[in-house]
């Protein structure tokens, strides 16, 4: 990156606050595209590599006036889930009329800050057990439950009482993680937050700062990095998003403090740096990001994967990021689109073929919601 971009990149980060969460800016700009400042090298891309310039198009509003959504998650056969972090309840959506149903409160929630029902995930064998899986913060701690939903029955009603997969993951007002997703190896996988407490990423025996990888059951998966542990990779300050390639191979986005932001392929026992390095590192010891992304310009929450590119939604950067990969690197320079149109996007999921299901974040008191706030949208990416 040229100097003044770099110095101009360090003097914005003087005002950001840590995790990159500060108040929504820039609402009503026009879409715009632009690369991140210090992308980590690509080399050549291969043959088989995406387009180094993209497209996305929004085909529409899919539904409006959500309180803080965070999660969600596509139903088989159509309908989504959509979790709210304040309100502690989840909504089912007819993504053809935009319909909203409650399900029901999920019980133990305990919303503050950052903290609340975050990250939702269907079981892998949701068809016959019809079982949602939920991390959230409760009173004492993060915790990750799974609920039956029964929609014979009442709305208001239809979620079971939860039962606790796995707990004792630190609580704080920020840097709670929350993202869960089951793996191809049909694996529960969850990102953490070091909770403020910067010295628990690089503890290995903290629950802190990490990517988790359990059973179904919440017990360490077999084939974890370090024995009877559930740690899959370490040294992370906030995971925020996870997402799978088509070679199984697993990505996370990661809130920087106040200089760079970071998307990563995880390597299994990979220390990724924090609180020692934030983003590129000289030091050996420490995995480096494939890219990287002033806090201004992101501050990451949700990735997806489509047709070999990672998508990223922004919270403070209120855009949408295109990242076409090469293998386990940047194939080319990343791609900014939705700049400041819809404000902070929160979470974004493969919705099949080339469409993504978009969701904002604007009424989670860092925003400035607009009218229909906040809303999921159907996007189109090439």
């Amino acid at each position: 990156m040229p100097a003044v971009l770099a110095a101009a990149a360090l003097l914005l980060a003087a005002g950001c606050s840590a995790g990159g969460e500060g108040p929504a800016s820039g609402a009503g700009r026009t879409t715009a595209t632009g690369t991140a400042p210090g992308t980590a090298p690509s080399g050549r891309a291969t043959a088989s590599s995406p387009p180094a310039k993209g497209s996305v198009k929004v085909l529409r509003t899919v539904a409006r006036n959500l309180k803080t959504p965070w999660g969600l998650a596509a139903l088989p056969g159509g309908g989504l889930l959509v979790s709210s972090r304040d309100d502690g309840t989840i909504v089912r959506i007819d993504a053809g009329t935009g319909r909203t149903t409650e399900l029901g409160t999920v019980s133990g929630v305990s919303p503050a800050g950052e903290g609340g029902l975050l990250g939702i995930a269907l079981s892998p064998g949701f068809a016959s057990d019809h079982m949602i899986y939920a991390y959230f913060t409760s009173a004492s701690d993060n915790r990750i439950v799974r609920m039956l939903y029964d929609e014979r029955k009442p709305a208001g009603e239809q979620l079971g009482a939860p039962d606790t997969v796995f707990k004792g993951i630190p609580k704080g007002f920020i840097h709670n993680g929350g993202r869960i997703a089951f793996g191809p190896d049909g694996m529960l996988y969850a990102g953490t937050g070091e909770s403020g407490e910067r010295g628990l990423a690089q503890d290995r025996r903290s629950l802190g700062g990490k990517i988790l990888r359990l059973t179904p059951e919440g017990e360490p998966a077999p084939g974890n990095p370090f024995p009877g542990s559930p740690v899959y990779s370490y040294g992370h300050r906030n995971v925020q998003g996870l997402a799978w390639d088509g070679r199984q191979r697993l990505f996370a986005s990661e809130f920087g403090q106040d200089t760079w932001d970071e998307l990563n392929a995880i390597k299994p026992g990979g220390d990724y740096g924090w609180p020692k390095a934030e983003g590129r590192s000289s030091d050996p010891a420490f995995q480096n990001p494939l890219a990287q992304w002033h806090t201004d310009d992101a501050s990451p929450s949700g990735i997806a994967y489509v047709n070999g590119v990672i998508w990223m939604a922004a919270l403070k950067g209120e855009r949408l990021w295109r990242v076409p990969l090469d293998g386990t690197r940047a194939a080319a320079p990343p791609q900014a689109f939705l700049t400041g149109r819809y404000g902070r996007l929160r979470t974004v999921v493969a919705a099949g073929g080339d469409k993504l299901w978009l969701v904002t974040s604007n009424t989670d008191g860092r925003g400035r919601p607009g009218k229909g706030d906040d809303r999921v949208l159907e996007v189109e990416v090439r």
